[in-house]
């Protein structure tokens, strides 16, 4: 493009891209994989991975955008030395955001069935199995959410993605923020803000430490380019890394406010930590919810209405950030305009997201790795296992060898403008200590994956 777009504000940039990081990560996985990981020690290793390890590559990959003006399939070609091949790494960046969507535009889906169930007063019988088996709602609402998502971003970028997003934060935040006060002071909440809270390092093991960090990378979407592309997008006014604090502590707000929302309502329902670890999945979130909620009488209705729209916020959040990213892609190896694009990637993504609906409804015998598992799980095991960590190690190794970017190129980027600056003494963290707890930590996870 010639005429790069850009946004029209700080508070644009900020707000977009925390809403990338706020979504689906926040409100539905973060408090699925805090039960099934024993609760607090979970959070804590988690909050650690998004500063030790989230904070530096958020930082990278907002400098490898700003720096290189272009999206993550161009930006390698353009800061790469002649002859390097790192430009390889943003094809398997596109293809990353892309097995995102594949799921998370059906778990978006599930989110706004509930809301116009809730809605419409329809809630008593919602039956999340129901659901799943129903081929009009699995395969019609993931269509919905494709569509909104990419008629927003056939308008150019300040009138179309800023503008909603803009929006749609502040609504998001006052929904959750009434939420969690108002589940902390159901019967029984002590007990969920204990399990939440209160960490038992007796539950703390490698798996746990695994799950923490790819969390960290999913919530954030570091490692597949997903943030790079708001950093092509702003100018120099502001250092990298400042924005990226201010960025990872919204997102952190967010993740630990759903939990007190989820949490202290699970308790309140008679789900006890013993059972956590067996009742959490992609369920928890819909079954535990609705069973509060239709158990409150008629004001039931109107909590679970909020609660919803608020999750139906937090989940087109981030379909518009990596919709965006995608689409800037295409575009940029097309030259299309943004409606022709938008046309492109939404018949590519939606074919993506069949697959993980057809999973449920149509082929719900096919189990990739151990019983219970799913299409779903093929997709995240694809992406937070592997392009997702081993994404992140790349950028470490490319903003930090002198072989690559290199690290005066790197640190000079992210330290133009006013803000908080990357110190000399933070360079064997940037360096050494992200890409080797990283590239540990994949193996790991590799080795101790339930395969079967």
């Amino acid at each position: 493009m010639d005429n790069r777009e850009k946004l029209g504000s700080r508070l644009g940039f900020i707000l977009i891209s925390a809403g990338c990081a706020i979504g689906c990560g926040n409100v539905w996985k973060f408090p699925w994989l805090t039960g099934q990981n024993g609760g607090g020690a979970f959070v804590l290793v988690y909050l650690l991975c998004l500063f030790i390890l989230g904070l530096p590559v958020l930082t990278m990959e907002f400098a490898i955008g700003r720096a290189s003006r272009a999206s993550i399939v161009r930006s390698y070609q353009k800061l790469e030395k002649p002859g390097q091949k790192w430009h390889f790494h943003g094809w398997f960046a596109l293809f990353g955001n892309l097995a995102l969507m594949a799921f998370y535009t059906v778990v978006a889906g599930w989110i706004f069935y509930y809301f116009v169930k809730y809605l419409s007063g329809q809630n008593a019988d919602l039956s999340f199995g129901g659901m799943l088996s129903s081929v009009p709602i699995n395969v019609g609402f993931m269509l919905i959410a494709v569509v909104l998502g990419f008629f927003v971003l056939c308008f150019n970028l300040q009138g179309g993605l800023e503008r909603v997003t803009k929006i749609m934060m502040p609504i998001l935040f006052v929904l959750m923020i009434g939420l969690a006060i108002y589940c902390c002071t159901l019967p029984g909440a002590g007990e969920g803000l204990k399990f939440y809270l209160v960490p038992d390092f007796g539950k703390l093991n490698g798996k746990v430490i695994v799950a923490a960090m790819n969390q960290a990378f999913f919530t954030l979407g570091l490692g597949v380019g997903s943030m790079s592309i708001f950093g092509s997008y702003i100018d120099k006014n502001r250092s990298l890394f400042g924005e990226s604090v201010n960025i990872i502590t919204l997102d952190t707000l967010v993740a630990i406010c759903a939990g007190l929302i989820i949490f202290p309502a699970c308790f309140a329902n008679g789900l006890v930590s013993e059972d956590m670890a067996e009742a959490a999945g992609p369920g928890l979130l819909f079954v535990t919810m609705s069973n509060v909620f239709n158990g409150m009488g008629s004001i039931g209705r109107w909590c679970g209405t909020a609660f919803f729209l608020f999750m139906t916020f937090a989940a087109f959040s981030t379909i518009l950030s990596v919709f965006e990213n995608i689409l800037a892609c295409v575009r940029e190896l097309t030259g299309w305009n943004r409606p022709k694009g938008c046309l492109a990637c939404g018949i590519v993504v939606a074919l993506a997201g069949l697959t993980t609906a057809f999973g449920y409804c149509l082929w719900p015998d096919f189990h990739p790795f151990n019983p219970g598992t799913n299409v779903l799980d093929l997709w995240d095991f694809v992406l937070s296992y592997n392009l997702l960590p081993l994404g992140a190690f790349i950028f470490a190794v490319f903003c930090c060898s002198k072989k690559a970017w290199g690290w005066d190129s790197f640190v000079a980027e992210a330290n133009t403008g006013d803000g908080l600056k990357i110190k000399s003494w933070m360079k064997p963290v940037f360096s050494i200590v992200v890409p080797a707890i990283v590239i540990f930590l994949w193996v790991y996870g590799l080795i101790t994956f339930g395969w079967k």
